[in-house]
C-alpha cells in the first residue's frame, strides 16, 4: 500500500480530521465531542495520512507548539499497517522544526511501561481524561526511540 503524508493547517483541512476523530474517538472510544474537538486544534500542527489508491483520509495526529503529542488516529481497516508510527515520526519532525527539547504525551496506564522502555518518563500523577486513566509521559525529542503501534488520544 502506498501512503502519502504531510502537514496540513486545521482551518483548510478540519473537515477531513474531524472525520477520521469522530470515527476513532466518537464511535469507538466513546469521548465526548466537546473533549475530542478543543480550542487547541487551531494552534497545533496536523499531519494527515491519505491511502494514495483510493486518496481516503486514513490517519492524523497533531502536536502542540508545547510539545504535548495527541489525537493520533488511524481508521480500523488501516491498524494493521504501523500508520500510527509514520504519523509519531511526522510530528517529531515538527518538533524538531520547532526547536522543542521535550516531547509529551498522555499515556493510557496500560501503555506506560511499553513508553519507558523507549526513553519516556511519568511527570506527576495519574489523572483522568475523557473517562480514562492517564499518565502524562515525557522524551527528550534526541532521545526519542523507535515507537510502533500506538493509539492516543
Amino acid at each position: 500500500m502506498s501512503l502519502s503524508i504531510c502537514r496540513v493547517e486545521w482551518d483548510l483541512a478540519a473537515p477531513l480530521l474531524r472525520n477520521i476523530r469522530e470515527k476513532v474517538f466518537i464511535c469507538e472510544w466513546r469521548i465526548p465531542k466537546k473533549i475530542e474537538f478543543d480550542h487547541l486544534d487551531r494552534q497545533a500542527f496536523h499531519m494527515l495520512v491519505c491511502d494514495d489508491y483510493s486518496q481516503e483520509p486514513i490517519a492524523t495526529g497533531r502536536i502542540l507548539p508545547s510539545g504535548e503529542i495527541s489525537r493520533i488516529a488511524v481508521l480500523q481497516s488501516h491498524r494493521n499497517q504501523a500508520i500510527d508510527k509514520i504519523i509519531l515520526d511526522g510530528l517529531l519532525k515538527v518538533a524538531q522544526e520547532l526547536k522543542l527539547k521535550e516531547i509529551f504525551i498522555n499515556s493510557p496506564l496500560n501503555y506506560v511501561d511499553y513508553f519507558r522502555t523507549r526513553g519516556f518518563y511519568p511527570i506527576g500523577a495519574v489523572f483522568m481524561e475523557a473517562g480514562r486513566a492517564q499518565q502524562r509521559m515525557a522524551c527528550l525529542v534526541n532521545k526519542v526511540d523507535q515507537i510502533k503501534g500506538y493509539l492516543s488520544h
